[in-house]
């Protein structure tokens, strides 16, 4: 392997540790100065020494970018150290409500309520402080009603690549 080749992947490795966030192939090809592409052969290089040397971390794509993670199969471990989770369980009405966003995104609290068939304001709230949705502008149309769609910390709280990753509806195909 390349002298350049081990920099790069270093140099992508550090980068991701320090992210608090998923990183875009796009913001690390910028950062290494290198073109997408080669962020992802980097990525499958890195994680091929990874797993050449037994090493119990991995760089997965999540949340529109790439994170550095501990491996599923020794995630256990890591959980017997770990503090329990402080992010309170979603009420029903708060998941139904991040669902119904989730596939209809961009989409107004109006719209939101005919679907449900219920007020949503307290869930859209709630969703809002755990920081899974986001306002995305207003709808120009009377009264300039806000927008809601997901964000990345949704992406990365159901372990989704991208929106695409998300099951389909009934009577939708795969």
């Amino acid at each position: 392997m390349l002298a350049e080749d081990l920099k790069l992947q270093a140099a992508l490795e550090a980068l991701l540790f320090v992210s608090a966030t998923p990183m875009p192939a796009g913001e690390l090809a910028r950062l290494l100065q290198v073109d997408t592409a080669r962020i992802a052969a980097l990525v499958l290089q890195l994680n091929h020494a990874y797993a050449r040397g037994h090493h119990a971390l991995e760089v997965a794509e999540a949340g529109g970018g790439y994170v550095l993670r501990t491996r599923p199969d020794v995630a256990q471990y890591v959980n017997l150290r770990r503090e329990p989770p402080q992010t309170p369980r979603l009420s029903g009405p708060a998941l139904e409500t991040l669902a119904v966003i989730a596939y209809r995104q961009p989409i107004t609290r109006s719209e939101i309520e005919v679907i449900r068939g219920v007020g949503c304001e307290s869930a859209i709230n709630t969703l809002l402080e755990h920081g899974l949705i986001r306002e995305a502008g207003r709808r120009q149309s009377l009264g300039r009603p806000i927008l809601y769609e997901t964000t990345p910390q949704f992406l990365l709280a159901f372990n989704l690549r991208s929106l695409d990753d998300l099951p389909p509806l009934d009577g939708q195909s795969a």
